[in-house]
């Protein structure tokens, strides 16, 4: 095979602008997920701008590991659908170029691709996680009714655990509240009360809850024997420089521990319990996700030159289908990989596999030039769609 430099450089440099739209439209998407969260951080606790980039910049880790192999697929794909609508394709055919010398640049991009997602896979997702537990640290010593949230049982405080129908932010009413408090040995204490409020400390890390006309429920454990007591008042005080310490001592979860730290974890557990496997899981996640940008990268191109009467919307959307199907595999892999139905190592490689197999299908048809009508999907629905209105309106004039 011999490799035109002139078109491999055209190529690649055709990738380059659709990527970065992509990239920053698919961030975008992942980013207003998150909007609604930032707003009621910034109106109601007056958490500063600077405060909120900076949990964006950590947060964008997170969703990057996907939006960059999508970002890949989708690039490759409407770079492909555009030459073929404007018979590219046909022109390096007729001048003697093979449509493998073609995988030359689209695998040198999905390469570069590969490394982004590993970089950040393996460094960029760890520091992300940390970094924004340690900024909610911080917003809570400020705003330590920020953890709180309606209709949500909070338990992220140490020994109790909290909930509260409906919450007003501008007087810190409390309506109907729920608290389990296992702070003392061998005593669970559950106490409901139709209102309340709250009072904070944020030089001394804590908060106050005094609720009225509620009832306490207090079971001994080792005594076996229950009191209940109705009160008019009653205060609750919760120390959260407790549960910071617990928080900051305890060991990391899976999607902040490093490469390192995963591997140790793996070589000195001794036994094969749910935990090891979503670790085991996590492990390969970060290279089978990387590499997944070349499986994509490779199946975009057989769609791009088989789809040439689509237009690009149908392009895009049929590349998110096939970016859907492959996290649908993942999300079962993991699943199915952590109960330990299967080793978490095929679980999370099938996809890639599955996703390569189709785009070397797609492929061989299309060096043969045996197009698939990709576009006959839609053709059919609207045909579908006629025929069930022609159904109607006959039975109506039936």
């Amino acid at each position: 095979m011999k490799i035109n430099t002139i078109v491999s450089r055209y190529v690649f440099k055709e990738l380059i602008p659709p990527f970065v739209i992509s990239l920053l439209f698919f961030t975008f998407i992942f980013l207003m997920a998150k909007i609604l969260d930032i707003t009621n951080l910034v109106v109601n606790y007056g958490i500063s701008i600077f405060t909120v980039f900076l949990m964006i910049i950590y947060t964008v880790p997170n969703f990057l590991v996907f939006v960059i192999p999508m970002s890949v697929m989708m690039t490759v794909l409407l770079t492909f659908l555009r030459m073929s609508s404007d018979n590219e394709i046909v022109a390096l055919k007729a001048g003697g170029v093979s449509i493998y010398s073609l995988l030359v640049p689209v695998f040198a991009f999905c390469l570069i691709g590969s490394v982004l997602t590993s970089v950040m896979a393996v460094y960029g997702l760890p520091w992300g996680r940390l970094a924004v537990k340690e900024l909610a640290f911080e917003i809570a010593s400020s705003n330590l009714n920020i953890g709180l949230k309606e209709r949500t049982f909070n338990d992220g405080f140490k020994g109790v655990m909290l909930y509260v129908n409906k919450i007003n932010i501008k007087d810190n009413k409390l309506i109907d509240v729920f608290i389990e408090d296992q702070r003392t040995k061998n005593i669970v204490s559950t106490v409901v009360a139709p209102k309340g409020e709250v009072f904070s400390e944020p030089d001394k890390l804590a908060f106050h809850l005094r609720l009225y006309n509620g009832t306490i429920n207090q079971v001994d454990l080792e005594d076996r024997s229950v009191h209940a007591i109705n009160f008019d008042s009653y205060d609750i005080s919760i120390d959260l420089k407790k549960t910071v310490e617990a928080s900051k001592g305890s060991q990391k979860d899976k999607k902040e521990m490093s490469l390192t730290e995963l591997r140790q974890y793996l070589s000195l557990a001794d036994r094969k319990d749910s935990k090891y496997y979503s670790v085991l899981i996590e492990y390969h996640k970060k290279f089978s996700i990387s590499f997944a940008c070349f499986f994509l990268g490779f199946l975009a191109v057989p769609l791009g030159l088989l789809s040439s009467r689509a237009k690009r919307s149908f392009g895009l959307g049929l590349g998110l289908v096939f970016f859907l199907l492959y996290y649908l595999l993942l999300s079962a892999g993991n699943v199915f990989g952590e109960a330990g139905v299967y080793p978490p190592v095929v679980g999370m490689w099938v996809p890639n596999m599955v996703m390569g197999g189709i785009g070397l299908y797609l492929f061989k048809r299309a060096v043969n030039e045996r197009p698939i009508q990709i576009a006959f999907f839609p053709d059919l629905m609207k045909r579908l769609a006629f025929r069930l209105k022609g159904g109607k309106a006959v039975s109506s004039g039936q």
